[in-house]
């Protein structure tokens, strides 16, 4: 609950009473779940970089500066976050 209360935005926070999803979830899905947090376990909130906001205000201070604006990367394909879900578990487990 705490880490929720980090977000920027009000409509980012819900009640407490109210954390389930009008989605269904599988039994694969809740095992991925428990696995994924009984590996990053220690992951450190505060150790995290947020590349989006710090592209965001390098935007913003070159245009204040009347600086160079550089022209973004392509974007990569979307992946399937499933496969992309089970191969990090996976990548974690073996170390």
């Amino acid at each position: 609950m705490l880490v929720l209360h980090t977000l920027l935005w009000p409509e980012e926070i819900r009640e407490p009473d109210d954390l389930s999803s009008p989605a269904p979830v599988t039994e694969r899905e809740l095992e991925l779940a428990e696995l994924l947090m009984d590996q990053l376990a220690g992951v450190e909130i505060a150790e995290l970089h947020d590349e989006y906001a710090a592209a965001l205000e390098q935007l913003v201070v070159a245009k204040m500066t009347g600086g160079e604006v550089e022209e973004p990367e392509e974007p990569v394909p979307a992946v399937d976050l499933m496969a992309a879900l089970e191969a990090s578990i996976r990548a974690a487990g073996d170390r």
